[in-house]
């Protein structure tokens, strides 16, 4: 245990075994002399100049702390605890170590005398006894840095790591409450491996022979993150096992060390000389600290000739420099000897580091606290007998408990200008720095301040780090790893999870159809908008481009030549039988009906270009009407033509009546009646659910369809159903008729027709309802055009081809002729 006055009393550095050092800093602050003491964790006892050393490990046993905390209540130089005959060393505060245990131990003694007791160490690693005996910690907040830890994993994406801690009840802690906050993250845990803590010499081979095989479990794992959880000497049992892996032969991967703000480099004597590449690239969180002014000089002038009182310091020069001080009973010059003015800064940083770490930083705040809280002390004569340095033994213990209550509510600004406050918990308020290590050949290594954590600013500030100072290791091309259990589902990808795999390992599938994804490793894929479409890689929704029969396109301009081209034929036709009205063959079977039906045929091959260009409202009224109502027209004025010529024959028998039947007002009468009735179907339809214009988003992956619905899809197929009814009964009529005698046959080209017009309308039925966008509208305009040029080319072409190339078939002598 190292005591010393408070005027003469900092600590530079916390290193275990060889690396700790003690600061004069004549600190004296409105004439109070106290007596702080610092516990230096490891060396927590006093040892005899002549005494052999322990062993290393040995000292890292909290248990050696109980001694060192009772000569704390005993006469200097005299083991009689609870019995103090001298008044100047009496403590009124101790400053604890960063080891968990070494505080639960000291504090199990100081808590009966009220001596307040401050560690740098996390005080959530500790056991709760502590919190009940009036404790202050210069560590921020326990659950603060496990956020730190989550904002950097999920920084980097760092979604499939490690756990290595010390065994010990922390870990567990740490373990089931703290790993678990990872997973609603995106965070897995591919292993935790629990370090066994070497506690005595007889602990070493078993522990480095467990130590071993988790190394070795640790180095074949796939998580290139490990996070460090345990407390300064971690590193140290770390670098151990890695050693002896290498020692043995075993493959040694790159890691990303992640450390707590506890875990601090540590080393014993025999680690000086081992590589320290493994903590090349390595992320650790560190107490926020800033550079005392005066410490560097301080560390330059500080040998043991200075302070021959401090007997701790000889240990350490010897252990440092490798030398060994002379002794003044013998005569004999020592080989080796140290003279004393050796230099720190010449030793490496594994060995001794000249700037002020985390911890450091802490310890010189924790003195600073309780000589602001002892100025603070409402007591007058506490104060006196403080100044005056009579009377210590005195002191009661309710005034000891006044310094913990002004220790937890003490403000100030240190010599950095930084302000130094506890919360409620009694936590000191303070950030995290991110520091990123670099190592170099020669045994050193260098803390690189990458970035800070700082509960003070706001959210979007809270967390900053400068990704570009931060130096990989070389096995990852010096650019920043992944640790991942998948390398990711590129974008147009979605995860799938394995089955008895942590949800962080996953299988890709490609998106669905009509859905993208546009980041990678995305759980699943979003539907486009309606008017959108997913390219290719099904990573990016394309705007739909509108679609419908244009003129421009070829099919659409086909099909308007087409129906151009039979309007001409038909306009040709009609041309012809006005021309030759008075010739036998334009006057047989109903000149009328013939002149109606040639007008029907011109008006359906003029109502499919109205399905033709993009639909509007008027178009889309016009469409099916006009094509229902002039079809009706032109299958009734057939329908009529064929009844004409049964009834004539029939009117041939004796004493028949049927001759009265015979004339133009039946055949009007057959076309007005059928006519009407699908007129009447139209008017209703248009009347209730008329067509109008409308778009179809899903018939087609990359088009909008420009279409006119329907409306009422029942009133659509009875237009339909009434038209083929029509024609259904023509052919069955005109099939029974075709063997009547008649000049020109007539009805069997109507019949021929018919079944020419039915068959179409059949097959246009299924190949509608087969395609679709504007490929419906062209299955339909060609069906017209088709029916209709049916039609023409049966009934009227032969007639055409007597009147203009057969004239002297067409005359009424030749019918006479061809009757007997």
């Amino acid at each position: 245990m190292c005591h010393i006055p408070l005027v003469n009393c900092l600590v530079a550095k916390p290193l275990p075994l060889f690396h700790k050092y003690y600061w004069p800093g004549d600190l004296i602050i409105g004439g109070i002399i106290s007596h702080i003491y610092i516990s230096s964790d490891v060396m927590t006892f006093k040892r005899h100049p002549h005494q052999e050393p322990i062993d290393d490990l040995i000292l890292f046993s909290a248990t050696w702390t109980y001694l060192a905390s009772l000569e704390l209540l005993s006469t200097r130089d005299n083991f009689i605890p609870n019995y103090k005959c001298d008044a100047q060393n009496i403590p009124v505060a101790v400053i604890g170590g960063p080891h968990s245990d070494v505080s639960l131990t000291i504090s199990t003694i100081l808590c009966s005398y009220k001596i307040p007791l401050i560690v740098y160490g996390n005080p959530s690693m500790a056991n709760t006894h502590i919190q009940r005996s009036g404790f202050h910690s210069m560590f921020t907040n326990g659950d603060f840095q496990y956020k730190a830890i989550l904002l950097l994993l999920r920084y980097f994406r760092w979604t499939w790591i490690g756990v290595i801690s010390l065994e010990d009840e922390s870990a567990e802690r740490f373990v089931k409450d703290v790993v678990p906050m990872f997973s609603p993250s995106g965070i897995c845990v591919e292993f935790i491996s629990i370090f066994p803590r070497i506690r005595f010499t007889s602990d070493f081979t078993d522990g480095m022979a467990e130590g071993a095989e988790i190394s070795i479990a640790v180095m074949r794992s796939t998580a290139n993150a490990v996070v460090l959880h345990g407390e300064f000497e971690t590193l140290m049992i770390l670098r151990m096992l890695i050693h002896f892996s290498e020692f043995a032969d075993i493959s040694v991967k790159t890691k990303i060390w992640i450390m707590m703000a506890e875990i601090d480099f540590t080393s014993v004597y025999f680690q000086r000389t081992w590589d320290l590449d493994f903590l090349q690239g390595a992320i650790s969180l560190a107490i926020h600290s800033k550079q005392p002014q005066g410490f560097q000089r301080f560390l330059q002038r500080r040998n043991p000739a200075s302070h021959k009182e401090d007997g701790f310091i000889r240990d350490f020069w010897q252990q440092a420099f490798n030398c060994l001080f002379s002794n003044s009973e013998e005569d004999d010059t020592v080989e080796g000897a140290c003279t004393g003015e050796e230099k720190l800064e010449d030793l490496p940083v594994s060995v001794f580091e000249m700037s002020m770490t985390g911890h450091s930083y802490s310890v010189y705040n924790a003195v600073y606290a309780v000589a602001h809280a002892l100025q603070t002390i409402p007591f007058s004569t506490f104060k006196h007998r403080t100044m005056m340095g009579r009377q210590k033994h005195k002191f009661a213990g309710h005034e000891l408990y006044q310094l913990q209550h002004f220790l937890k509510w003490v403000s100030f600004n240190n010599s950095c200008g930084e302000e130094i406050a506890f919360d409620h918990t009694g936590q000191l308020v303070a950030g995290l720095d991110i520091i990123n290590w670099v190592t170099f050949a020669n045994q050193s290594f260098l803390r690189i301040k990458v970035g800070k954590v700082d509960p003070k600013a706001s959210p979007d500030k809270m967390f900053t780090i400068d990704e570009d100072a931060i130096v990989w290791p070389s096995r990852f091309n010096k650019t920043q790893p992944l640790s991942v259990c998948n390398y990711g589902c590129r974008s147009g990808y979605r995860k799938t999870k394995k089955e008895g795999k942590p949800f962080c390992c996953y299988d890709c599938f490609p998106c669905p159809k009509g859905k993208i994804s546009n980041q990678e490793d995305m759980d699943d894929c979003s539907q486009c908008p309606e008017d959108h479409y997913p390219n290719k890689d099904r990573d990016l929704c394309i705007p739909k481009y509108i679609s419908f029969l244009s003129y421009d396109e070829p099919l659409g301009m086909t099909l308007a030549i087409m129906a151009l081209f039979f309007f001409c034929i038909t306009t040709l036709v009609l041309g012809i039988f006005l021309k030759h009205r008075d010739t036998p063959v334009v006057k047989a079977n109903n000149q009328n009906l013939t002149y109606t039906l040639l007008v029907s045929l011109l008006l359906s091959f003029l109502g499919a270009c109205l399905f033709i260009g993009q639909p509007n409202k008027v178009m889309c009224l016009l469409r099916q009407t006009i094509f229902g109502i002039v079809f009706s027209v032109a299958v009734s004025c057939i329908l009529a033509k064929t009844m004409i010529v049964i009834l004539a024959f029939m009117a041939t028998h004796p004493g028949s009546r049927m001759r009265n039947w015979v004339g133009k007002r039946l055949a009007s009468s057959i076309v007005f009646s059928c006519s009407f009735i699908q007129t009447t179907i139209c008017a209703v339809w248009l009347a209730t659910s008329p067509p109008f214009p409308d778009f179809d988003m899903h018939s087609q992956s990359k088009e909008i369809i420009v279409k006119c619905n329907e409306g009422s899809v029942t009133m659509f197929y009875s237009v339909l159903g009434y038209m083929g009814f029509l024609a259904i009964v023509s052919f069955v009529v005109a099939f029974l008729a075709r063997k009547l005698p008649d000049s020109f046959n007539e009805v069997k080209f109507i019949t021929f027709s018919m079944l020419l017009f039915c068959s179409v309308w059949l097959s246009f039925i299924p190949t509608y309802f087969s395609t679709k966008g504007k490929d419906m509208v062209a299955v339909e305009i060609f069906s017209i055009l088709a029916s209709s040029g049916g039609l023409l080319g049966c009934i009227f072409f032969p007639k055409c081809y007597i009147i203009v190339l057969r004239p002297e078939l067409n005359k009424k002598g030749q019918l006479i002729r061809r009757k007997s």
